[in-house]
């Protein structure tokens, strides 16, 4: 007797469950996949590997309610220094921008007041991947939508700092990540 409008509640909270889903914060790219080998033109030049070192094409969609900017991270936590290796932080993106060409950080065609912050391997900017030889390595990209519409930061700020202010301003996130080994 209950079982047909038990069987339609479910179908309908189902739909809505899906509907809900489907308007997920979204980071995607043309560049890079989940699980998938980086090519050559993403990986760093220097420190005995020899690649392109672009950045990737990178987008994003269904930033949430109250989002005032991005931030977007690089990280490899497979780096053999017990703190991991920063590849890239861009803070202060605009709420308006919901993507970044390839090789966006190496052609300067970040949006304006958009900061780029001193990588792993002491350069300001994207540095590709390069973990050492024989090793896999994770390459996480993640696109956070923060609350404020800039982070308060010193002029040169550590990556540790940096991730500590996106993280205490972060409303959603969404990540891609890579492998890479040679």
């Amino acid at each position: 007797m209950f079982r047909k409008p038990l069987i339609a509640a479910l179908a309908i909270a189902a739909s809505f469950a899906s509907a809900v889903q489907a308007q997920d914060f979204k980071l995607a790219s043309t560049s890079i996949a989940e699980g998938q080998q980086l090519t050559n033109q993403f990986v760093y030049n220097g420190f005995g590997c020899t690649g392109g070192n672009l950045s990737p094409q990178l987008s994003w969609s269904n930033a949430p309610e109250g989002t005032k900017s991005f931030a977007l991270t690089a990280y490899d936590p497979d780096a053999p220094t017990g703190s991991g290796w920063w590849h890239w932080n861009v803070v202060n993106i605009p709420a308006s921008t919901y993507s970044f060409e390839e090789g966006a950080s190496n052609k300067n065609t970040l949006p304006a007041g958009s900061m780029e912050i001193t990588n792993d391997y002491g350069a300001k900017g994207f540095g590709g991947a390069c973990p050492p030889a024989g090793e896999v390595h994770r390459y996480i990209f993640t696109i956070h939508a923060l609350g404020v519409p800039a982070l308060d930061l010193p002029e040169n700020p550590s990556n540790a700092l940096v991730g500590y202010m996106i993280g205490a301003n972060t409303l959603q996130t969404s990540k891609i990540t890579a492998v890479f080994s040679h």
